[in-house]
Formats: C-alpha cells, sequence, structure tokens
C-alpha cells in the first residue's frame, strides 16, 4: 500500500460532502506532474484529503477504491474513486508541517500548487501522530 496527499478547495468539495456522499470520482487533475502521481494510485492506498485555500491542513483519510480510469469527460485524464475513512481527531495545518523539518524536502512544502502527490511512509505515520 502506498500513501498519497489530495487537495481540494473546500468550497468546492469538501471532506465533509465526502463523507455524505460515501464515495466520490477524484477528477480535474490536469497537472502533469500530480496526473503522473495520480496514474501511479492503485486501489487500496491511502490518501490525505487536504483541504487548500484559507484553510491549508490535512483533514481526513480517504481510501482509493478504484486503480486509474480514463476521465470519462477528458479521455487525456485519468480519475480515481475514493471513499471516506475518517477524519483526522485533530486537523494538520500547513505551518505546522512546516515548522517540522522532516518535511522540508516534501512536495506539499516544495511545490505548493502540486494537487495529487506521495506521502513517504515515514512522513505518513508523523501526520498521522500529529492529528492526534
Amino acid at each position: 500500500m502506498a500513501y498519497w496527499l489530495f487537495k481540494q478547495e473546500p468550497s468546492t468539495y469538501s471532506y465533509s460532502q465526502l463523507e455524505s456522499d460515501r464515495t466520490t470520482v477524484w477528477d480535474g487533475v490536469r497537472n502533469n506532474l500530480a496526473l503522473k502521481h495520480l496514474k501511479s494510485v492503485k486501489k487500496g492506498d491511502e490518501a490525505l484529503f487536504y483541504h487548500t485555500g484559507e484553510e491549508k491542513q490535512a483533514v481526513g483519510i480517504m481510501e482509493i477504491i478504484s486503480d486509474p480510469y480514463p476521465d470519462p469527460k477528458d479521455k487525456s485524464l485519468v480519475v480515481v474513486d475514493v471513499r471516506p475513512v475518517g477524519r483526522l481527531a485533530k486537523p494538520v495545518t500547513l505551518d505546522a508541517i512546516k515548522q517540522d523539518q522532516a518535511f522540508s524536502g516534501w512536495e506539499l512544502v516544495r511545490i505548493s500548487r502540486l494537487s495529487v502527490m506521495p506521502v513517504p511512509e515515514k512522513l505518513w505515520n508523523r501526520i498521522i501522530k500529529m492529528s492526534r
């Protein structure tokens, strides 16, 4: 299993909406590097749901419930299906992540506009610990 971080503006689609919907198609990824990452996602992987915009924080965990497949609206893109696993007990803010030297080389800190990125297991475990 691999770990990921997926970003979304909460006014567009929030973790609360995902909980209400129970599943959704994660689409709209157009950046080449983010698409490359999305194509590497596998069914059974887990992803942090990260609210962008004014919040800038990881708020929940999702399970990837499909392998990537062509976006029905644009065959040059890919999508995956996701479902909520649970909210983090305490959101982990970008500021908290930036203050921790362990994250200094991670894409979330280095490439702020990237919407899909891998989370190394060591960093995943650190974020989970920070959320308690």
